[in-house]
């Protein structure tokens, strides 16, 4: 009799193919950076996304915003990518859409509410971003950040959307609602009760969210542009809206000669860090580098991804109960089912029984209980009278807090065994993930007996892991095109059973720097220079992945930084070689004039265009005109010619 615990409570197979198929889908984002994604207001977003979850579960996010003069750029070289895997969360970095002097978010300018300017953007990033199934994002881990006067907009951020960011982490930031003059030098006083009171007003209805928010912030020790009084009256700030008070003592954070003195208020709701050694820069921790970008601290994500996901006090931490010893057995054709159930918060409300036929064609549930718990947390319950039949008993407890635990489960046969068949298999399916696939399903055996599952693909056969009923099994290098996998299920006296599945395999596009670029992969001045780097003149392959929001992107294997713009999903699908594109047809106009809108390249492949100056940008002319067009090879222009030959910029008059 064989136990197993769950997180599925099922009476048909189907369910777990299904979820291991949904599983796979936010890998279309993993291990890369989509730059420049034009999302939630924004035109101009660069995205990590991790292939690890946050110790919460799911991913979290954290959005983060630069400062005064600072290119978003300067974040992909800040070890972004390090705390996003080790902590499960995605990263944005936006580029602010209603910028003040010098490219700073306008902390000190506009009304500070839901619907004005970046609030706005910043509350449908996180919205948009969260609500897309692929990126796997909870709601409840969405964090801000940012520094100088980013750190200022992040923190008013969290004021004005408490309901929407559960931590905000300001570095070297003025406190909310200063003037552009505290931000240089100067230290622009506001007290702990102006503060509570910026802050709640700014929240408005939404002030209660505040009760459940964190707040870390941080300032370097060596910082001579923005005064370091900021980081004491922020936090200070931040516990007086949150009604804590500080600990004593401080503790060192990060090792070597990247670390931070760590300042804590009750239940970790504030952390105030002094970033030793760090002017005022971001804190990437060792290694970082950029425009306002250092190394010589901790990596202040990393430690944001640490803290916040250590005390948010949003998500459902209650594991619900859990059971142990569940045993079934069979008594004059009926079932006696035993076990305990222990919950470690609270106790134990009920026990629910499922007991499921399984040696039919169509799996069948035909009893469901339920029953409670003794002083020593046991349960005991018997069944009615059943056929004889192989059932699998399935049991999962509910606490105090109407919180299930994990399904347990047990295989149980009543009455005689029957005579000797081979296992039965179902629900065979098939998920893909660039070249490699998983192949699911459900195998039943009603001797008890069985071997083992393998599955043979075009490469190769590997053995499938079984789970109960459950099966499922991997093997990556496929070919591309129409693949078929083969399941063998075999029992011990060597009765064996096979189905098939087939799917489809993305083999990708594969050609050096310059087929990619021809092929609008990528372009000169998005995706080349990393691209390069990676492979230099070699041919490399590249597939087209979910970038969100109907979008797709260019990602070569391996090399997730070598990928291209966010573009219009083509629809070739993979496999075989690639095609190029059709250039485009000539639109029919009246008086005899053609027109065509198209990319600069295909311009000058159709002979509507000829280029000079450098092959890495070129300039682009009309034929027989000289007109100039904009953009570079990539720029995209509308011609027309009366004559086939003299083409103008421009549509047709």
């Amino acid at each position: 009799m064989a136990v197993k615990h769950s997180r599925l409570r099922t009476v048909g197979r189907a369910i777990a193919c299904t979820l291991l198929m949904g599983l796979a889908a936010p890998a279309a984002f993993a291990g890369s950076w989509q730059k420049n994604v034009s999302i939630g207001g924004f035109n101009k977003v660069h995205i990590y996304s991790p292939d690890t979850q946050s110790a919460l579960g799911e991913k979290a996010l954290l959005v983060v915003l630069h400062g005064c003069t600072q290119p978003i750029d300067a974040f992909l070289t800040a070890n972004l990518e390090d705390a996003a895997e080790e902590h499960g969360m995605v990263i944005a970095v936006p580029d602010a859409m209603h910028k003040a002097g010098f490219s700073c978010w306008s902390y000190w300018e506009g009304a500070k509410s839901r619907t004005s300017g970046d609030y706005k953007n910043l509350i449908n990033l996180a919205n948009t971003m969260t609500g897309d199934p692929a990126r796997g994002i909870d709601p409840n881990q969405v964090y801000i950040a940012g520094l100088s006067s980013g750190a200022a907009f992040a923190a008013q951020a969290g004021c004005v959307a408490p309901d929407v960011f559960a931590g905000v982490a300001p570095s070297a930031g003025p406190t909310i609602g200063t003037s552009s003059g505290g931000a240089i030098s100067t230290c622009e006083s506001v007290s702990t009760s102006q503060f509570k009171s910026r802050c709640e007003s700014y929240a408005g209805s939404y002030r209660s969210h505040l009760d459940t928010q964190l707040a870390v912030v941080g300032h370097g020790t060596s910082d001579s542009t923005v005064n370091s009084c900021y980081n004491e009256q922020n936090a200070k700030g931040f516990a007086t809206v949150y009604g804590v008070s500080k600990l004593s003592g401080t503790k060192t954070v990060g090792a070597g000669g990247n670390t931070a003195e760590e300042h804590l208020w009750e239940d970790g709701r504030v952390a105030m860090l002094w970033l030793n050694g760090l002017d005022h820069s971001w804190s990437g921790g060792q290694g970082a580098s950029g425009s306002y970008v250092a190394g010589k601290s901790i990596n202040f994500a990393s430690y944001l991804g640490e803290h916040f996901a250590q005390y948010n006090a949003r998500v459902d931490r209650n594991q619900g109960p859990e059971i142990s010893n569940l045993a079934a057995t069979p008594v004059n054709n009926a079932l006696d089912i035993s076990g305990t159930a222990v919950d470690a918060e609270g106790s134990v409300s009920e026990v629910a029984i499922s007991i499921t036929k399984i040696d039919t064609t169509n799996p069948e549930e035909v009893a469901s209980l339920t029953t409670s718990v003794n002083a020593s947390n046991q349960f005991a319950i018997t069944s009615a009278s059943l056929l004889d039949g192989l059932y699998e008993v399935e049991a999962v407890a509910t606490d105090n807090e109407d919180k299930a635990g994990e399904t347990a489960s047990v295989t149980v046969r009543v009455g005689p065994p029957p005579a000797d068949e081979a296992p039965t298999l179902s629900n065979i399916s098939a998920s893909t993930n660039g070249q490699c696939a998983t192949v699911s399903g459900s195998v039943v055996d009603v001797n008890q007996n069985l071997s083992s599952v393998s599955v043979e693909f075009a490469n190769g056969t590997v053995g499938a892991t079984v789970d109960g009923t459950s099966f499922s099994a991997e093997k990556c290098d496929l070919p591309g095109g129409t693949n078929t996998a083969t399941v063998t299920a075999t029992d011990s006296t060597n009765l064996s059973n096979t189905d098939s599945v087939s799917f489809e395999v993305d083999a990708g596009k594969t050609g050096d720097y310059n087929y990619h670029i021809a092929e609008g992969h990528i372009t000169w001045g998005d995706g080349y220079s990393a691209c390069y780097l990676e492979f230099g003149a070699d041919p490399f392959t590249m597939r087209e992945t979910s970038a969100g929001g109907g979008q797709c992107e260019w990602v070569a294997d391996g090399a997730p930084s070598c990928n291209g713009p966010v573009q219009a999903c083509s629809t070739s699908g993979g496999g075989g070689d690639p095609e190029p594109e059709p250039e485009p047809e000539p639109e029919p106009q009246p008086n005899d004039c053609e027109q065509v809108s198209a990319y600069n390249y295909y311009h000058k492949t159709g002979g509507r265009a000829y280029s000079t100056g450098s092959s890495w940008s070129p300039s682009y002319f009309a034929n027989g005109t000289d007109q100039a067009m904009s953009g570079s090879t990539w720029g995209y222009n509308t011609l027309h010619s009366t004559n086939g030959t003299d083409w103008s910029v421009g549509a047709c008059p």
